[in-house]
């Protein structure tokens, strides 16, 4: 397996690895050349760690296309989700070229599903693989249920506007949760990026009180920064709850995004009023 796995890596890492076999449990043993010199055990990164994992899928499903290896001829479907947290963006087109070329081999006989909420990854996919088909998972508003919407058209779903208007809608029926804030900051970066702004603290209204908007600057980067797990949510603090809403209306009242996907958007109300 070893030899399967160490192509696959050297495409996006410079360090290399062994699996231990010998103590009662295998273990995974990272090295690194430093001054041409071979250092063991080293820690790596998550994203590191991430790849290699990574790899070992990959090298799994190299083995699943050999239709010369028996012990694999029972798989006929491939599901991937979400393979490039914790990549930076060039790691993420890389993954996401090298597994369309995979896919696209002439021996290739797996049906396979990819599902992804990075809006990169999901658009050099679709470039690669041209005419696969491409769905949106969107929160139905009537039922709290979810629609899969067939993608169509050359311009890919933007990820940001579907989060944006999950965001509304669960301020809308007080549902805020501590990593909401992680949302909301991502998309504030997205839309400072994209007007030319290196820091999204301009997409936020300023106060006649707070005329450089550092307040809501400084919450945004506080409670954003918190360890909060998507699988384990905590209720946002009422005081909490009473900014986000400010911030989140403002920032629709500011910026026309399609008002279908946002119905009456209130002016924002008073900082501290839930």
């Amino acid at each position: 397996m070893d030899n399967r796995i160490r192509p696959l890596l050297r495409r996006y890492a410079d360090f290399d690895f062994r699996i231990d076999t010998e103590g009662p449990e295998w273990a995974v043993r990272f090295s690194r050349l430093v001054d041409g010199q071979p250092v063991d055990n080293i820690k790596v990164s998550r994203g590191e760690e991430n790849i290699f994992i990574w790899c070992f899928f990959l090298a799994v499903v190299e083995l699943a296309m050999d239709a010369d290896i028996e012990a694999y001829q029972w798989v006929k479907y491939l599901y991937i989700d979400d393979p490039i947290s914790s990549l930076d963006e060039h790691n993420a087109i890389a993954v996401a070229n090298h597994l369309a070329q995979l896919l696209k081999r002439q021996d290739n006989r797996l049906k396979t599903v990819i599902s992804t909420h990075h809006t990169l990854f999901f658009n050099v996919l679709c470039n690669e693989l041209g005419k696969a088909r491409r769905y949106v998972v969107n929160k139905h508003s009537a039922n709290g249920g979810y629609l899969l919407r067939p993608e169509e058209g050359d311009t890919p779903f933007f990820h940001h506007v579907a989060a944006l208007a999950e965001l509304y809608q669960a301020a809308q029926e007080d549902r805020l949760f501590t990593h909401h804030f992680n949302m909301l900051r991502t998309i504030l970066e997205k839309t400072a990026s994209f007007h030319g702004h290196k820091n999204f603290s301009v997409c936020i209204k300023q106060d006649d009180d707070d005329p450089d908007g550092i307040l809501h600057a400084r919450l945004i980067n506080i409670l954003s920064h918190g360890n909060y797990s998507l699988y384990e949510p905590q209720q946002m603090l009422d005081e909490n709850k009473a900014y986000f809403k400010k911030i989140l209306n403002e920032f629709l009242n500011r910026y026309p995004f399609n008002p279908d996907l946002f119905p009456q958007v209130p002016e924002a109300a008073t900082a501290g009023t839930p």
